[in-house]
């Protein structure tokens, strides 16, 4: 008789077996590589934390953390992300480091989901934060960090959509007038629900010119063309220095040589409310997720004592293996079946392998019900058993 729930785990819980092991392994040591090669240095921060600091400080909804208590009774959290715990380290550690800081991570974050449905609660992030710095050229770097990192990692298409939160915000306040409405467009735009976003917008108390003006914003998707049709929804100076900004920024874009991969999405808005500047999304084929994004956050150091601009870029693991869409098969070891009086030199081979850098699995016969069914998955099968020499099943 089972136990209940034996066979199950938590909601939004995953097992990784082998084959996707060395998939994600393999893809993951091409992407730290890569990061490494731009200068940025890898560190690790723990699992938990406190709430009161990274619980409050993160961008992440309160019943989406995975709280306990610790013997003091005081609040901890399981990290919800990795860029608040980077804060955190960054500002009460590393302040006598050089500044601009690059920083870069590989860890598991994680974020309680209240009904199944194939959302993980539990996923691998790899990415950069860049502390320190607030000129568009960090911004450029980000993006064009994150498409080498990507081809590195055996994507061979994909799509980073850039957009501007401060444009938005800015826009939005001088037609609305207050945040309130302001939060209520963006939430259709983050769910990309552009048909409610029209009937909200149609039933506001504005003047026809505003309305309209909202509809259009919508459009806003495309090359940099679409900067040109920004600046003709704009009244005053409200949202122009922005506009400047990605125009900057498409420049640079293109003298790092990504240009072909980045497309402007001036609708573009985060669940991460922490996002003050340029952000971006990244999308590829198969997979109807962003399998990674980032943009500049330059308040949250402040949360933290340190006032500090930072931007940076998070990649999930197990959508960019998704879309990569190649497996990478297990290496199959080879097999040393020895009978206990040729222990020795069974162990003395086993040893001379593993030098030469062959994997190799050492089996006590006596052990194995049925030999056949055991071996038949080795590469290769040497038998060191009764009293002759060594056979080798090639």
């Amino acid at each position: 008789m089972t136990k209940p729930f034996m066979f199950e785990k938590p909601l939004g819980m995953r097992d990784t077996l082998p084959e996707l092991y060395e998939t994600k392994a393999a893809v993951r040591n091409k992407m730290s590589d890569e990061i490494k090669k731009w200068g940025y240095q890898f560190i690790e921060t723990p699992a938990l934390e406190y709430y009161e600091t990274i619980g409050e400080a993160s961008a992440i909804l309160d019943q989406q953390l995975f709280k306990l208590l610790d013997q003091q009774g005081h609040t901890l959290v399981l990290r919800p992300d990795m860029t608040t715990p980077i804060a955190r380290v960054a500002a009460s550690k590393l302040l006598n480091q050089r500044i601009p800081l690059r920083l870069a991570y590989s860890a598991n974050v994680y974020r309680a989901q209240q009904r199944e449905g194939g959302r993980p609660a539990e996923f691998e992030q790899m990415g950069i934060e860049c502390i320190g710095n607030k000129s568009t050229s960090a911004d450029a770097e980000m993006i064009a960090l994150m498409a080498d990192v990507l081809k590195a990692a055996g994507l061979e298409k994909f799509k980073i959509t850039i957009g501007h939160i401060g444009f938005v915000q800015e826009l939005f306040l001088s037609i609305l007038g207050n945040e309130e409405r302001a939060a209520v467009l963006r939430k259709f735009l983050y769910e990309k629900n552009y048909v409610g976003y029209r009937e909200h917008v149609k039933s506001l108390t504005l003047s026809s010119i505003d309305k309209q003006r909202l509809i259009e914003f919508i459009s806003l998707q495309g090359g940099e063309n679409t900067l040109t049709k920004a600046l003709g929804l704009l009244e005053g100076e409200h949202g122009r220095e922005q506009l400047s900004e990605l125009q900057e920024l498409a420049v640079q874009l293109k003298e790092f040589g990504v240009d072909q991969y980045v497309s402007l999405d001036l609708t573009l808005v985060s669940h991460m409310s922490y996002y003050t500047g340029t952000l971006f999304e990244v999308y590829a084929g198969g997979v109807g997720s962003p399998i990674g994004n980032g943009g500049r956050y330059d308040n949250l150091l402040d949360k933290f004592g340190w006032d500090a601009s930072a931007t940076g870029f998070g990649i999930r693991m197990d959508r960019l293996v998704e879309a990569i869409g190649e497996i990478q098969e297990a290496d199959v070891p080879e097999c040393i079946l020895f009978s206990p009086e040729r222990r020795k030199e069974a162990l003395d081979f086993a040893k001379q392998k593993r030098a030469e850098g062959i994997m190799v699995t050492i089996q006590d016969i006596n052990a194995v019900e049925n030999v056949d069914a055991y071996t038949r998955t080795f590469s290769d099968v040497h038998l060191f058993v009764g009293n002759g020499g060594r056979v080798s099943n090639e």
